[in-house]
């Protein structure tokens, strides 16, 4: 079963911008109740999308540097990266079905698969 793994200012560089996967990563912290409704999708993603994206979640909190250099300022946010750079972002509760099509998207331009 797979898991979003740490986002950490220390090292967003080495999980995120030199992915040769796509990153999905979810902006959040455990106090904001959006923010514990996005967990189970969040989840559900890292999941289903294993071997093909990567996800990942980042404290705001503890890693301040990070969400202040991609503007976040509310939360939860989802960046997707890509090659090392932001191609699309969500503010908010999302839906699965909303992110699962933002992730597909980017699989089939890549000429990637779900598995």
């Amino acid at each position: 079963m797979s898991k979003p793994f740490t986002v950490t200012d220390a090292e967003f560089d080495a999980q995120v911008r030199r992915s040769d996967l796509p990153v999905l990563v979810d902006f959040w912290a455990s106090w904001r109740p959006p923010c514990r409704f996005m967990e189970p999708i969040v989840e559900g993603l890292a999941e289903r999308y294993a071997g093909v994206v990567r996800v990942g979640k980042l404290d705001v909190d503890a890693n301040p540097e990070t969400a202040g250099q991609f503007g976040v300022q509310s939360i939860p946010t989802l960046i997707l990266f890509q090659h090392g750079e932001p191609v699309q972002g969500l503010v908010g509760v999302q839906p699965r079905e909303l992110l699962e099509g933002v992730l597909e998207g980017v699989l089939a331009a890549n000429g990637s698969q779900r598995h």
